[in-house]
C-alpha cells in the first residue's frame, strides 16, 4: 500500500501572494472546468494553521446558492486537522496537534485513506517543506499582482528542487502548476 500524499492545493497571485493586505481573497477565482470538486474527492483530510481554521475550517456560505452550500459541505465532511501551539480542544470533529508535527504528519501519511489537503496558512506551509512533508504542489496561478498581502513563502533557508509534472490553462486565465518533490 502506497503512503497518502500531502498535497497543497492553493491559489496564488502573478506576484506571489495568497491573500491580499486585509485578508482577502476577493481575486481569487473558480470556475467549474477548475474541476475543484474533483479534487475534494480525492482528499478525506484538511490540514489548517489556527488562523485558516478560524477563518475557512467552519465557514458557511451566507447565500442560498445550492451549488455553493454543496460544496462547503463537501469541504466540511472531511476529516479536520489543526496545527497549533495556542489553540485548544473544544471543537467538534477536529483534532488538534500542538507538537511533533513531523511524526503525527507522518503516521497520518501511514493510515489508511485518501490523499490529504494542506490548506495552509502561509507559515504552516512553510513548517511543511522545512519538514520536507509536502508531497505535491498544486498551485493555481491566478492573473492578477496585488503589489502586497500575505506572501505564499517566506522564511524558508534552503532550496527546494522540484519537478513540473502537469500544467493546464483555463479560459479565466489561471494557469495550474502541478510540481512534486525530487
Amino acid at each position: 500500500m502506497a503512503d497518502r500524499k500531502i498535497i497543497l492545493d492553493l491559489a496564488v497571485t502573478l506576484d506571489g501572494f495568497i491573500e491580499g493586505k486585509n485578508g482577502e481573497v476577493d481575486w481569487c477565482i473558480m470556475e467549474p472546468d477548475m474541476e475543484f470538486t474533483s479534487f475534494l474527492h480525492e482528499i478525506d483530510t484538511i490540514l489548517y494553521g489556527r488562523k485558516s481554521y478560524d477563518a475557512w475550517g467552519q465557514y458557511t456560505p451566507t447565500t442560498n446558492d445550492a451549488e455553493e452550500q454543496q460544496f462547503w459541505s463537501l469541504i466540511h465532511s472531511k476529516d479536520k486537522y489543526v496545527i497549533s501551539k495556542t489553540q485548544q480542544d473544544g471543537h467538534e470533529n477536529v483534532i488538534f496537534i500542538r507538537e511533533n508535527i513531523a511524526e503525527e504528519m507522518l503516521k497520518l501519511k501511514h493510515q489508511q485513506g485518501k490523499n490529504i489537503w494542506l490548506y495552509g496558512g502561509s507559515s504552516l506551509i512553510t513548517t511543511f517543506i522545512s519538514l520536507g512533508l509536502i508531497d505535491e504542489f498544486r498551485l493555481s496561478v491566478h492573473p492578477i499582482v496585488l503589489g502586497e498581502g500575505k506572501p505564499l513563502l517566506t522564511n524558508l533557508t534552503k532550496r527546494l528542487q522540484l519537478t513540473l509534472i502537469h500544467t493546464k490553462t483555463f479560459s479565466s486565465g489561471v494557469v495550474q502548476l502541478i510540481y512534486c518533490r525530487h
